[in-house]
């Protein structure tokens, strides 16, 4: 990262941005942050002060800790204390309102030796100095991920690819959703596979609610028949097979003869919790207690289509233990 400054005042925007960046890849010791801050605030305070030109800052992170260069073009300045060495004490005709007053008396120099490391300070050949030094703030450690690559039902398949090579969106994407959720199986089981699928139906949900209800102006809760309508446009517009056989006060029932996923979907059955979040929450946001949908048929578990209802309230006793349930925690969905 790189940055050119040739006005005082873009010192605490500097100092800002840097801070934010340190905090977004160290580790979390926010008082590190703080001090990295200062010696970016005194580096290039100094630098900016005792020289006639533009100041060149460049930050690299590649190590343990990130390395700060401070380029002036001309000028001299102040060179640090030794490590370790605190700076002169203040005297009562110091200023002790503003950094620029430290560097102004070479204590600036002396915060940078006590808060950085393999702090240098050398001429440049042309003209002007360099101060590089190690910031004292660390990184975080990245875990390493190397999964054997699997052989089986992969996707996109490579007959969906192309005239001039390579996959199309619509099946990178598909291929994405299906394989994410295979890989969160694989490696957390199912159960984690459908929470992080329900839970990214919630969220979509919500949106296709909101359109729904803008495409067709409809105002207030939605209605049994309001809802399969709603089921149907979201399923169809990509690519489903979905239609509604009842609507009634107490349940709207849906069959689906196509899955979105396409026979796809026999690996990674998890997908099937977002048909049930999505139907749910949307049926829970226009129910005063929730609602429950059940997965009765699916082609994900070899059916040859799939049967959902959505219970608008709570399911019967008997199917209570086999349906997902949806509260209201944003009460009713009235526009």
């Amino acid at each position: 990262m790189d940055w050119y400054l040739d006005r005082h005042d873009q010192l605490g925007e500097l100092r800002r941005e840097i801070g934010r960046y340190l905090a977004r890849h160290a580790l979390p010791e926010r008082e590190a942050v703080e001090d990295a801050e200062l010696v970016v605030s005194e580096a290039v305070g100094n630098a900016l002060r005792h020289t006639a030109g533009p100041v060149w800052v460049s930050l690299s992170w590649a190590e343990e800790h990130p390395a700060l260069t401070v380029y002036d073009v001309g000028g001299s300045l102040p060179r640090p204390l030794p490590p370790g060495t605190a700076p002169a004490p203040p005297t009562d005709a110091d200023d002790l309102g503003g950094l620029a007053d430290l560097a102004e008396s070479g204590r600036g120099m002396g915060i940078i030796g006590l808060l950085a490391h393999d702090v240098v300070s050398r001429l440049r050949r042309e003209s002007g100095t360099v101060v590089s030094m190690r910031l004292a703030v660390s990184r975080k450690p990245t875990h390493s991920v190397d999964p054997p690559r699997r052989d089986g039902g992969l996707l996109p398949a490579l007959d969906e690819a192309g005239p001039d090579g390579g996959f199309g969106r619509e099946s990178f994407l598909r291929a994405l959703v299906v394989e994410m959720s295979r890989a969160v199986e694989h490696h957390h089981g199912p159960d984690a596979a459908e929470a992080t699928v329900a839970q990214v139906g919630i969220d979509v949900g919500g949106q296709m609610e909101a359109e729904f209800r803008l495409a067709e102006q409809v105002v207030g809760r939605l209605s049994p028949q309001d809802l399969g309508r709603c089921y149907v446009r979201l399923k169809h517009a990509i690519d489903g097979g979905f239609s509604v056989l009842e609507a009634t006060d107490e349940r709207v029932v849906l069959v689906n003869t196509r899955c979105p996923f396409g026979e796809t979907v026999r690996q990674a059955p998890a997908l099937c919790r977002m048909t049930s979040s999505v139907f749910g929450g949307i049926a829970a946001r226009n129910h005063d207690v929730g609602a429950s949908v059940l997965l009765e048929e699916r082609i994900a578990v070899g059916d040859p289509g799939c049967r959902v209802v959505v219970y608008l309230g709570q399911a019967p006793a008997d199917v209570s233990p086999f349906a997902h349930h949806y509260g209201t925690p944003d009460g009713p969905a009235v526009v």
